[in-house]
C-alpha cells in the first residue's frame, strides 16, 4: 500500500488515469489535476471551504435546466468563457468571438430578410443590417444569422413567462450579396440572474451583475467556421464593466438616431428610430 502524502498524491492520481486512451483527454485531465492540486496547496484549502465549493456545484446543478444554465453563467462571470473565445479566435482576422451566454435556444423560428420582430414588445425601434463575408471580402449567400436578445425588462424570452415563445429571437438566411436586415427594439443593459449560486458569488466578490446592452449572434455557413459573438452599443454605461467580460472593442458600434420620416417609412417603423450596421467575416474551414 502506497503511503499518500501532500508531496506524492498528485502523481498518484496522474498515475491512476494513465490508461486514458484519448490523448487529448489524457492531456487535459492530467493538467487539470495538477492545477487543482496546486491550487488547493497554494491557498491551504480548509474542509469548510471544500464543503462550500461542493455546495456551490450542487446548487448550480439544481438551478440549471432547459432555460437556464448556471454552469455557463459561472464560467462567464469568472472570465473562463471569454478566455476560451480569445484563445480560439482566428489569428488571421475575422469577426471576434464573444460569449454564448446561458439563454441560447436551438431551433428558433426562420424569418425573411427585413422581418420586423417588435410585435407587442415595448422599446425603441431599431433597424439592424449588415453582411456576412469571407476573410477575402466575398459575400456568403445562405449564411444563417441566429439572433437573440432581451426585452425591455432585461429578460430573455425563456426567462419570462409573460413573453410569447420565440420573442426577440430568430434565424435568417443572407441573400446573394451576403446581406441581412431586421427590425427589433433597442437592447437594454441588464443584470445576469442573481437568485442562485452566481449571485452569491458576485456578492462575495463585491461585484455588480450588470451587462452592457447587446445583441447575441450565432453565424454559420457551409464550409466556414461557426461564429458566436455579441454586438454592443458603444455608448452603454456598462461598456467597460461587463460582468461576464464579453466586450471587445471591435464589437462595440454606434446606435445612430434617425429622425427622418421618409427613412422611417422606408423601414416601416415610427420616427425616431435607431440604425445599427455590423458586418461579419467568417473563416473558411
Amino acid at each position: 500500500m502506497k503511503n499518500l502524502t501532500e508531496g506524492n498524491i498528485t502523481e498518484a492520481v496522474i498515475e491512476a488515469i494513465k490508461g486514458t486512451k484519448d490523448p487529448r483527454a489524457k492531456e487535459v485531465m492530467s493538467s487539470l489535476i495538477r492545477h487543482l492540486h496546486a491550487f488547493v496547496k497554494d491557498v491551504r484549502l480548509t474542509q469548510a471551504e471544500w464543503e462550500a465549493a461542493i455546495e456551490y456545484l450542487y446548487d448550480t446543478g439544481q438551478i440549471t435546466g432547459p432555460t437556464r444554465n448556471e454552469f455557463v453563467l459561472t464560467s462567464d462571470t469568472l472570465g473562463i468563457s471569454s478566455l476560451v473565445d480569445i484563445i480560439n479566435s482566428n489569428p488571421d482576422g475575422g469577426t471576434e468571438a464573444s460569449v454564448l451566454g446561458p439563454f441560447y435556444i436551438e431551433g428558433s423560428k426562420m424569418v425573411e430578410i427585413g422581418a420586423n420582430l417588435i410585435g407587442d414588445s415595448e422599446g425603441e425601434p431599431t433597424v439592424v443590417s449588415g453582411t456576412v463575408r469571407t476573410l477575402g471580402g466575398d459575400p456568403i449567400e445562405g449564411a444563417i444569422i441566429d439572433l437573440w436578445q432581451t426585452a425591455a425588462n432585461g429578460l430573455y424570452e425563456n426567462q419570462d413567462p409573460d413573453q410569447p415563445e420565440n420573442n426577440l429571437r430568430f434565424r435568417m438566411r443572407t441573400n446573394k450579396d451576403g446581406y441581412y436586415q431586421f427590425t427589433t427594439i433597442k437592447p437594454v443593459s441588464y443584470k445576469v440572474p442573481t437568485d442562485g449560486p452566481v449571485g452569491r458569488m458576485l456578492d462575495l466578490q463585491g461585484r455588480h451583475a450588470w451587462r452592457p446592452s447587446h445583441l447575441h449572434y450565432k453565424v454559420s455557413a457551409d464550409g466556414h467556421r461557426n461564429l458566436i459573438t455579441e454586438v454592443f452599443h458603444e455608448g452603454d454605461e456598462y461598456i467597460d464593466e461587463d460582468s461576464v467580460f464579453g466586450v471587445r472593442q471591435s464589437l462595440a458600434v454606434p446606435y445612430n438616431l434617425v429622425t427622418s420620416e421618409e427613412e422611417a417609412e422606408k423601414y416601416g417603423v415610427s420616427s425616431p428610430f435607431y440604425r445599427v450596421e455590423f458586418d461579419f467575416e467568417l473563416e473558411t474551414l
